[in-house]
């Protein structure tokens, strides 16, 4: 659970279950600083001048906000919409593109509005009847290590486990699942799990729990009846990666419950980067050593008008052959969605 050294609340945001919530949560912890802001100019209250260190202290802040505008970004092929219910991670995942996307903004903010937003949704879903409508909760986020005390996740879950026509998905590399395990989700919510070897969480992925942790976290949900997908990612191809993701798979095949309502789904991704996303990594961890040595990749364009450096075609060759092998081998009631 992420306890913030910090919480700024927008104007009108304790009015908000949700806010009141979080509020009343902390507002004893000599530990928390509480800030209520009254012109919402949230950078000047995080300390840090250089990206360095605002990146750090960012990470330790909460910003309690309310949603404005309700027009829904598209995300392909994940879902049909994202469901902009919070952003930002707690982790300081050297690679990870938000990164890139959030910036000079890397604080988690939850918006508070629920309602509004969960109105939102049944518009997007109504548009679209009689086919299902697919919502992604954390295309800019990782939701779960403030859902002890927003209870944010089971709002949605809740209200999708009553939309015949709407699905709710969202993926988390953390393990504050216990608040989700009883809730009536009627198969509608799906619930995904990122996966490392421990030396690529060991080495890149820092303020994170372990593999283990992790897959004793996705246990619990799919003893829940969840539908539980894994998404192994990114994949780095260092010397001896295949006895290592060999490894991984092996432990979640001895880890999972032998009865599952759903088959379990896998999406691996290689890792990549973009020349931006270098520069930014490089500013914000200056000692890393991700490998991002331009000339041994090939540079790729993708389907946003920009490039990324991704191995090469022999080398996601040989790791999209060494993933779809073992899985059909290790796994029996699985779908493999892609391999890329």
């Amino acid at each position: 659970m992420f306890i913030p050294r910090r919480i700024l609340f927008e104007k009108d945001t304790l009015s908000y279950e949700i806010g009141h919530n979080i509020y009343h949560y902390f507002k004893d912890n000599q530990n928390v600083e509480i800030i209520n802001l009254y012109n919402n100019k949230i950078k000047e209250h995080i300390p840090g001048d250089k990206l360095y260190d605002l990146y750090r202290e960012g990470k330790n802040t909460l910003v309690v906000g309310i949603k404005k505008g309700m027009k829904f970004q598209s995300c392909k092929p994940s879902a049909h919409y994202q469901l902009p219910l919070m952003s930002g991670c707690i982790g300081h995942c050297q690679y990870c593109y938000l990164n890139t996307n959030l910036g000079d903004k890397p604080y988690m903010r939850i918006n508070v509005n629920v309602d509004a937003i969960l109105d939102q949704v049944q518009k997007y879903i109504n548009e679209r009847i009689p086919e299902e409508t697919i919502f992604e909760g954390s295309a800019t986020s990782d939701p779960v290590p403030i859902e002890p005390y927003s209870n944010a996740l089971k709002h949605m879950i809740e209200f999708f486990g009553e939309n015949e026509k709407g699905r709710f998905r969202f993926v988390t590399k953390y393990t504050d699942v216990d608040t989700l395990l009883d809730i009536n989700h009627k198969n509608r919510s799906e619930i995904r799990f990122t996966l490392n070897t421990n030396k690529v969480i060991r080495e890149y992925e820092m303020r994170t729990p372990s593999m283990e942790r992790r897959i004793e976290a996705s246990k619990k949900v799919i003893e829940a009846g969840y539908p539980v997908g894994y998404i192994i990612a990114p994949v780095f191809l260092y010397k001896e990666w295949q006895k290592d993701y060999l490894e991984l798979l092996d432990l979640l095949k001895t880890s999972l419950p032998k009865k599952r309502m759903h088959p379990i789904t896998f999406e691996v991704i290689s890792h990549r980067y973009t020349t931006r996303a270098k520069n930014i990594i490089t500013e914000v961890f200056p000692e890393n050593t991700l490998p991002m040595t331009d000339e041994d990749r090939t540079y790729k364009y993708g389907q946003f008008g920009y490039g990324k450096y991704v191995y090469t075609k022999q080398d996601l060759a040989d790791m999209v052959d060494f993933f779809k092998s073992n899985i059909d081998e290790i796994f029996d009631d699985k779908v493999i969605k892609y391999i890329i």
